[in-house]
């Protein structure tokens, strides 16, 4: 399945189908267009099985409200072009696209920029979805998506080794330096790694360190800024130090999600940050390391820490058309059947509350009631309208930082001025 090649880009894909029946979500007097009618969905490239096999079966049955997909390029931020521009075009001559699979951390600029539609609560089954998840569908107070994809960072570790030494899984950031620092290289192994070149990986990784330091990045939907404090000069700390003393490999500031997943697969590490999907492949039949993988909630300074939410949200044109045909697609992509459809054939981790305490799937992805644990503790990156340019800055500036070039005193400093001339704007 090609999705595993990133598994930002599989959760892309996944939210895209469903994009087009979050549409369906709004109300028939909202914005251009009404009624049922077939619909398009803008979504990233590569699409998996799974979806292709979702909207057979809903084409199957609803001729007249049939779905057609656009692969946009599998890069994340070409697809953001591309769906900006056709929204942008869409004040002309209405856009090619009713509905959009978006990055959770989209979700702000589009509604801030009125090019997606406000959605109505209540024609949506949000009191099933876990807590969390419903926050990043939201900008000032208002429902701007429909959650269709969660996700959220863990910890994989060697058991196999963990085991022979005696020690159990990390649960603080002491721990985890201590067993990277000692236990790796005694079976030839690098230490710990996540997702640290510049890109949006990096992000979330300096977001996470952060956020479970008890610090945040901003405040008040990006007007406010809050990263010159002590936890996020700590938080920053950790990752540099890692690099700095060797129990981050300095080949880690080079890796995205299927770099790092294939070095944790290779038996090239003992500990890794990653997305669930990182745990599904590398205890495949045929890996290297199967049987010897587990999984625990991301470390923090003094106990567990605090992952980012990934995922992908379903967003509605503000030109979409056939909005009542939008409303009946989400209801049947959040439905309990197709659900357990994401999980079981995409290995991505479904919104709804209850299939994490299912007793037939979590024998079957033994990992659940971690992740579980994860989403639930989970936070938001940093909402603003200018997010692109937010995260732009913070991967230049943590880069800087872990390469030694600037000291985690003075990146948070300087982080924190170009925040806010960016908030400013």
């Amino acid at each position: 399945m090609r999705w595993i090649h990133a598994a930002g880009r599989g959760l892309l894909v996944l939210v895209v189908v469903m994009t087009g029946y979050v549409t369906a979500g709004v109300h028939a007097d909202e914005g251009a267009g009404s009624g049922r009618g077939p619909l398009t969905i803008a979504t990233a490239g590569d699409l998996t099985g799974y979806l292709g096999s979702v909207l057979e079966g809903w084409n199957r049955t609803h001729p007249d409200e049939r779905v057609t997909l656009v692969e946009l390029p599998d890069s994340a931020d070409e697809t953001r072009a591309q769906m900006i521009t056709d929204l942008r075009d869409g004040d002309d001559d209405g856009g090619r696209f009713d509905m959009l699979n978006i990055d959770v951390s989209w979700t702000s600029e589009f509604a801030a920029q009125g090019w997606i539609r406000p959605l109505p609560r209540d024609r949506f089954p949000l009191d099933t979805f876990l807590p969390p998840v419903v926050d990043t569908a939201t900008y000032d107070g208002q429902l701007y998506a429909v959650p269709y994809v969660t996700n959220a960072g863990l910890l994989l570790y060697r058991k196999d080794i963990l085991a022979k030494e005696g020690v159990d899984p990390p649960r603080t950031w002491a721990e985890l330096e201590r067993a990277a620092r000692t236990i790796a290289p005694e079976y030839g192994l690098d230490g710990y790694a996540g997702q640290f070149l510049p890109y949006e990986g990096l992000t979330v990784n300096a977001a996470e360190a952060v956020y479970s330091a008890g610090g945040s990045i901003l405040g008040d939907e990006g007007e406010r800024v809050t990263v010159n404090s002590t936890a996020a000069r700590e938080g920053i700390d950790f990752l540099a130090r890692g690099v700095r003393e060797g129990w981050i490999p300095r080949q880690a500031l080079t890796y995205k999600e299927e770099e790092s997943k294939q070095a944790f697969q290779d038996g090239r590490l003992l500990f890794l940050r990653n997305w669930p999907y990182a745990y599904v492949v590398t205890s495949a039949k045929g890996s290297p390391v199967a049987g010897k993988v587990g999984a625990v909630p991301l470390p923090g300074p003094d106990g567990p820490g605090t992952s980012v939410l990934g995922g992908s949200n379903l967003a509605v044109s503000t030109h979409a058309r056939h909005p009542d045909s939008a409303a009946r697609l989400i209801a049947y992509l959040t439905s309990e059947r197709v659900q357990r459809q994401v999980l079981r054939r995409g290995a991505l981790p479904p919104v709804r509350a209850d299939l994490y305490e299912d007793p037939e799937l979590m024998r079957e992805f033994p990992y659940l009631a971690t992740l579980r644990e994860s989403v639930l503790t989970a936070a938001p990156r940093p909402k603003s309208p200018r997010y692109d340019q937010v995260s732009l800055v913070v991967q230049a500036v943590v880069r800087d930082a872990m390469t030694g070039r600037q000291t985690p005193e003075a990146a948070v400093r300087r982080l924190a001025r170009e925040l806010a001339t960016i908030s400013s704007r």
